[in-house]
């Protein structure tokens, strides 16, 4: 390839949020309107540049994904003290609640997010069993799914063609609604937005016992409540820290902090380090990300998205001038690069 193109299939979005160093692009597309409170959003992460090799990225905690190398090369991902290496090519991602370090050899990977609603209604074991895990998707989804979507996004003739494609196939999929819907939908505006980081509260306003927030929440979010809510909040206030860049001062971090040590041990929670060490490492697709899923799905992170406010597609996508009608199928661009 010639040269690299992000994009989107949402209109306005401007091209400069796509912008990534040289040999490098990253696509964010709204899922179909039907899918919106299932799935988070597609992602398709890109590299061709040989110098990328052996490259690591950090990612923050975040919920459910499933992602799917074509073409893939070796690819490592570390969470906590467990290192997936090499990570299988169509993979589930589990809830996380530690940030991910992938050392990647260039190419492409696709992903979509699943939230808790989704969760419910693709799978049948607990969350909770996946959290900080990854596993193949074959053993959750099984082989026939799996083959079918692999076949489908290593036949797309381009980027633009992945959104579609992924409606389609997780559409048919879908599983009933779940009895614990409504409550699953409540605490995930919970999370969403800034209000209580108690347990107590938090089950008041879904007029649940605690005990009764506790099983929803291991059950569809992966997580105890108390987890949920902590990586709710610190993940508020270190996107805002982040985005200050050399201006961050603890002035940014949620008000229900006791004072910056508080949010320090946190950020050892969640990050591992402190959030300037993490701040100066080297992620380009994390820090692009960031800004390009805040654009097109109307969060930065997995773990902050409201399904109450995101955006969804509700007709046929209209490509910004960004993307590109000429680009290669997707199969053959090289190996993958972990997201």
């Amino acid at each position: 390839m010639d040269r690299l193109a992000g994009g989107t299939n949402t209109v306005g979005v401007d091209d400069a949020v796509f912008d990534m160093p040289d040999g490098m692009a990253i696509r964010y597309d709204r899922p179909a309107a039907v899918l919106a409170d299932y799935i988070t959003g597609y992602h398709v992460y890109r590299s061709i540049d040989a110098s990328a090799a052996g490259q690591v990225d950090w990612f923050l905690p975040a919920t459910a994904n499933v992602r799917i190398a074509i073409d893939a090369g070796p690819i490592a991902v570390t969470i906590g003290r467990r290192t997936y290496d090499p990570l299988p090519p169509a993979s589930l991602f589990g809830p996380t609640s530690q940030a991910l370090k992938a050392t990647t050899h260039g190419g492409t990977m696709i992903g979509f997010g699943i939230s808790a609603l989704g969760w419910a209604r693709l799978f049948n074991r607990p969350a909770g069993d996946y959290r900080n895990r990854i596993v193949p998707l074959q053993d959750v989804l099984g082989h026939g799914f799996t083959r079918r979507l692999v076949a489908a996004l290593q036949e797309a003739p381009s980027d633009a063609e992945i959104a579609p494609i992924l409606d389609t196939l997780l559409l048919a999929r879908l599983g009933t609604p779940h009895a614990d819907a409504p409550q699953i939908r409540q605490l995930m505006e919970i999370l969403a937005t800034d209000g209580p980081t108690d347990i107590v509260s938090a089950a008041h306003q879904l007029d649940i016992p605690t005990h009764g927030l506790r099983r929803l929440s291991v059950r569809h979010f992966g997580f105890p409540p108390k987890m949920l809510l902590m990586r709710a909040r610190f993940l508020r206030s270190f996107v805002r820290f982040m985005a200050a860049g050399a201006d961050a001062d603890y002035t940014r971090i949620d008000g229900s902090y006791f004072d910056a040590s508080h949010f320090l041990r946190d950020s050892g929670t969640f990050l591992g380090m402190t959030p300037r060490r993490f701040m100066a490492l080297t992620k380009p697709f994390l820090d692009a990300s960031l800004r390009a899923r805040d654009a097109v799905l109307g969060s930065p992170t997995q773990v902050l998205h409201d399904i109450e406010t995101a955006p969804a597609r509700n007709a046929p996508p209209r490509e910004s001038v960004r993307t590109s009608a000429s680009r290669p199928v997707i199969s053959g661009d090289g190996p993958a690069i972990g997201c």
